[in-house]
């Protein structure tokens, strides 16, 4: 039979324009809504930003941005492994260059008619959802914006917490940080102490709703369901599984016992975004079989999470 799941070549290559629609939204939600109103995000795309405002306009956010990552990319590729580092690479230069070009290329009434006129909150709002979106597209592609993204992601490799709280905390401390340097907006005027406080306010704000935006982007992603199959094909559909899907199949004997007839079930636990293609091939071998999907709440194991468990001395 024809293998009808993607080869593994097809597959990186989805990853990588995944990676690259990500930033776009990232870099978008930035030049779009923050940088108009002066406002600080946290992690390294913050402290950008707060360079750039600093010095007038003079060294961008995508210059700043590309030097503090290299070191953070070696953390990446010694932690993380060179798959998510090219990944990474890739998802920083497009980074830096983006937000380089992209805040001359957005129209002015563009900007005014949904940034500068909605005012600093609803543009704190917008942006924080759309950075929050970027960001959870990009990881779970397999990659990262860098920055926080990357403690972030280095630390859930070894212990249970939360990416987005892990960037909330450290962006937090960035954001506090912008009270001891100038700003100036575009128009060269510097803003005032109560000015960069209310900043301040609405960066706590930006990475509260960006780091909730995440974690339910990637919690989504990660969501593994739990599926039956009856089937009198059974053995060409859990050869399939195994073999062309790449997923762990259990045959469970059972008894029929309207027909009184023994049957084999088969038992397959696959992630939710796996579950389409499973189906439409599960029809396409039988179209008579009888399928049962049910959510789980948690699945450890190989090609699935690992429980982290923090080692006593």
């Amino acid at each position: 039979m024809k293998n009808i799941f993607k080869n593994k070549t097809v597959i990186l290559v989805e990853e990588y324009i995944l990676i690259a629609i990500g930033v776009f939204i990232y870099v978008f939600g930035w030049c779009l809504f923050f940088v108009p109103h002066n406002l600080v995000g946290g992690g390294v795309t913050g402290i950008a930003s707060i360079v750039q405002y600093a010095t007038g306009g003079v060294i961008r956010i995508g210059y700043t941005f590309f030097v503090l990552n290299i070191g953070l990319l070696i953390l990446a590729l010694r932690t993380l492994g060179k798959t998510f580092g090219a990944k990474t690479v890739f998802a920083i230069i497009l980074d830096s260059v983006g937000l380089i070009l992209i805040q001359d290329a957005i129209p002015y009434e563009f900007i005014k008619l949904l940034a500068l006129d909605n005012g600093k909150l609803m543009s704190t709002l917008m942006g924080a959802i759309m950075v929050g979106v970027g960001v959870g597209i990009t990881i779970n592609a397999g990659g990262s914006t860098g920055g926080t993204d990357i403690i972030a992601m280095v630390i859930n490799k070894y212990r249970n917490v939360s990416p987005g709280r892990m960037i909330m905390i450290a962006d937090a401390l960035v954001i506090l940080s912008s009270l001891l340097v100038p700003s100036y907006r575009p128009d060269g005027t510097m803003l005032a102490m109560p000015e960069k406080i209310t900043v301040v306010v609405y960066g706590f704000i930006m990475v509260m709703v960006e780091g909730t935006v995440l974690d339910l982007c990637i919690a989504g992603s990660k969501q593994s369901v739990q599926l039956f199959i009856f089937s009198p094909k059974y053995k060409e559909i859990a050869d399939a599984i195994t073999n062309d899907f790449h997923k762990g199949v259990t045959v469970l004997k059972g008894i029929g016992w309207y027909t009184k007839n023994d049957t084999n079930v088969l038992l397959v636990l696959i992630r939710k975004r796996d579950l389409t293609p499973l189906l439409k091939f599960v029809k396409h071998v039988d179209e008579n079989a009888f399928m049962s999907i049910s959510r789980v709440t948690g699945v450890y194991g190989k090609g699935f999470d690992d429980y982290k468990v923090r080692k006593k001395k």
